[in-house]
């Protein structure tokens, strides 16, 4: 009998070692989740902060360890060295990966942008998608190739902000890029 309670007693002992550190570890990742998490929010301020980052550009990032890669299209070459700068001076940032794309000069495409801006506006209930200082939906024109980017709240939304960009007068193709408030697309 007291050869069963001894064993008893080592199997428990060993079985809440073997607890421990996994209950122990449960408060660091969580603390770490929360600690990316506030790391990547303070890099996304950054960015949709910068003083020439506008409706008709794009910028997104991930995070690997402390190397941020960004990316994303640009309508001045200023947006994109302002943007690495900025996530460079961040701390826990050792190195950042530009992938910006800055677009090309025309006329045409400065045109196409005005005239889809305008167009998604005059669609009901879409103007409060460009109110503020950081519009949610972002008109990217490439060579006549236009992408919307960005949140909306309904996926009726989105499809109206892509039927009034197909619409536009010297559009190309339209790509909806748009995504719902839930993560879905629209």
């Amino acid at each position: 009998m007291r050869l069963r309670k001894s064993a008893m007693a080592v199997l428990l002992l060993s079985l809440a070692f073997s607890v421990l550190p996994a209950i122990a570890a449960t408060p660091s990742t969580n603390q770490q989740s929360r600690n990316n998490l506030e790391f990547q929010e303070h890099i996304r301020k950054e960015l949709v902060t910068l003083p020439y980052y506008g409706v008709y550009d794009n910028l997104s990032f991930e995070v690997k360890g402390s190397t941020v890669i960004l990316s994303g299209e640009v309508v001045r070459p200023v947006t994109k060295t302002d943007a690495e700068r900025r996530v460079k001076e961040t701390k826990g940032v050792t190195n950042v990966i530009n992938n910006i794309q800055v677009l090309p000069l025309s006329s045409m495409d400065d045109g196409i942008r005005l005239r889809t801006y305008r167009a998604i506006l005059r669609m009901d209930g879409l103007s409060r998608y460009e109110q503020g200082a950081n519009p949610s939906i972002h008109i990217v024109v490439n060579r006549g190739h236009v992408t919307l980017e960005g949140v909306v709240s309904t996926v009726s939304d989105g499809r109206m902000a892509f039927m009034a960009a197909n619409g536009v007068p010297g559009v190309f193709s339209v790509t909806n890029n748009l995504r719902v408030e839930n993560g879905r697309r629209s």
